[in-house]
């Protein structure tokens, strides 16, 4: 999360006393189960739907022992907690098999959530795949700056944790919300198919200084490409107004959001408590305002990055470069005749329609050259078979810096 570190370091620990406060807890919790939240979309899973609330530390909550945290939970109606499980190379002991089995016979629902950099993806992904055989109802991948220019990282990672964990597990990545704030991080990679099957972004409106509103239209309109739900991720730190939390709430709704979950547990007042708690109104005739990004030549980045592949899936080839030039501008061209709408060019929620209905072409992305550098404009179709993924470096993109950090560092 990119509040961390108002709580202290990102640098990983571990925790002896955790495998004894799951076993207290296991002692200390009721067995009957306790209401859940509303049923959603039956598509995404049990764990993602309804109230969430995210755990940093076990032993550093201010409301008292993990049973506490428990009958809190079951009081305000959270039904799944997202608990720290690992960070770079490092597993944490807090997230164990006894801690898992005893929140589930209390009812509740157990995701771990793990901080990745980048450097080690393929034991980043094993240190994952360990929460999984703890019992995981979920595993949530916190990817930030770390990870952006880092594609050929972002696909070992994602593509070895499914290996470990199977295609079918609930896997979800917290990263940026403003997409177009970040042309060099790899959403294509951790959202792909075979990758990632929802999508959670940190939508911390207070942080980034904007209206509730505003950021749900920016976000869904800049994530909504990636063809994954959307699971708000909304915050309780730093001040944010109770009213505006119920606003979230009430927004999530609109949105038809099957979960939202919050930041974070050691920062969430009684008030805020009481905000996600209670039930909230529907808004009447609201009508969510989202749309899609449109690009165009001299769009750059990751959003460049997933229309080339949609592209190379309608037949329109071309190297994949993160950068919107005249090539990209004529095969935009073709597509729009291929599909009957103005050729324009640029790619506008009309065009955008019809490229979302196709599957992106697989990349493998990798760090070193293979052989020779692959161009991807020269690789016919019998080139590979139609399930194999491309074989390419990075795009040109990945090298952009991040135009703004919408979610500001604590000092």
């Amino acid at each position: 999360m990119a509040p961390r570190s108002a709580y202290g370091t990102r640098r990983s620990r571990r925790f002896g006393w955790a495998a004894a406060l799951a076993a207290a807890l296991a002692l200390a919790v009721a067995a009957p189960a306790g209401a859940q939240a509303p049923a959603a979309a039956s598509a995404v899973a049990p764990a993602l739907q309804g109230n969430g609330m995210w755990i940093w530390i076990l032993g550093s909550t201010n409301r008292g022992s993990v049973p506490s945290i428990v009958a809190q939970a079951r009081r305000f109606n959270i039904g799944t907690l997202f608990i720290k499980s690992g960070d770079s190379r490092n597993y944490w002991s807090q997230f164990n098999r006894g801690l898992v089995s005893a929140l589930h016979r209390a009812g509740l629902r157990a995701c771990a959530w793990q901080y990745v950099y980048g450097a080690y993806p393929a034991v980043e992904a094993q240190v994952g795949a360990q929460a999984v055989r703890n019992g995981a109802d979920c595993l949530v991948i916190d990817a930030e700056s770390e990870y952006e220019g880092r594609y050929a990282a972002a696909y070992t990672y994602i593509t070895r944790l499914r290996q470990l964990v199977g295609p079918s597990y609930p896997v979800a990545p917290a990263a940026f919300p403003y997409v177009h704030f970040h042309p060099g991080f790899p959403y294509s990679v951790f959202l792909a198919p075979g990758g990632a099957q929802y999508n959670q972004p940190q939508m911390y409106w207070h942080a980034i200084g904007t209206s509730v509103d505003q950021n749900f239209s920016t976000t869904y309109t800049q994530n909504r490409i990636y063809k994954r739900p959307i699971l708000p991720l909304g915050q309780t730190y730093g001040g944010a107004p109770v009213a505006e939390i119920r606003r979230f709430r009430q927004l999530a709704q609109a949105y038809h959001a099957p979960g939202v979950s919050w930041w974070s547990w050691q920062s969430t007042s009684a008030a805020a408590f009481q905000a996600l708690g209670r039930p909230v109104a529907s808004l009447t005739g609201y009508q969510p305002r989202m749309s899609f990004p449109p690009l165009g030549p001299g769009s750059r980045g990751d959003r460049v990055v997933w229309a080339q592949q949609l592209l190379w899936s309608a037949g329109q080839r071309q190297a994949i470069t993160g950068y919107y030039g005249p090539t990209t501008t004529a095969r935009v061209r073709a597509f729009q005749a291929s599909r009957g709408v103005p050729q324009t060019g640029s790619i506008d929620a009309a065009t955008w329609t019809r490229l979302l209905a196709l599957t992106p072409v697989k990349v493998r992305w990798v760090t070193q050259r293979v052989g020779t550098r692959v161009n991807v404009t020269a690789v016919p179709a019998t080139a590979r078979a139609p399930s194999a993924p491309l074989t390419a470096e990075a795009p040109a993109s990945a090298r952009l810096p991040a135009l703004r950090r919408e979610i500001p560092r604590k000092p």
